[in-house]
């Protein structure tokens, strides 16, 4: 569990197309096996540690002939931003794939010191 001053907490939200590849015919739509798309996102503000990304799909456009797999997550989360990630396998045939994040930490203060 983290703790957190909540006079310092901030609070960053968004909903990121990730990719859209059924009208370019791209692997994600075409292809078949181990695929994976990243879509890099940049917070509004600067936290003062990396903070907690939470994401989500907020939309996927699947074939309905072959089997939906996805797995989708928040990886190399610094303080300034992070990198959505969705994945699929096998033969998934994805259109295109929205992510909602949610991201949850502290803030920098003026009372901060770095002394070394």
């Amino acid at each position: 569990m983290r703790k957190m001053l909540a006079a310092r907490i901030g609070i960053d939200q968004g909903n990121t197309e990730v990719f859209s590849e059924f009208a370019s015919g791209g692997d994600m739509w075409t292809g078949d096996g181990t695929r994976e798309r990243r879509k890099a996102v940049t917070f509004s503000e600067r936290y003062r540690e990396p903070p907690t990304v939470q994401v989500a799909l907020s939309l996927w456009d699947m074939d309905q002939g072959a089997n939906i797999r996805a797995d989708v997550q928040a990886e190399n989360v610094t303080a300034t931003g992070f990198e959505l990630v969705f994945r699929t396998w096998c033969d998934s045939r994805v259109a295109r794939a929205r992510m909602s994040w949610l991201a949850i930490g502290e803030l920098p203060n003026d009372d901060d010191w770095d002394l070394y």
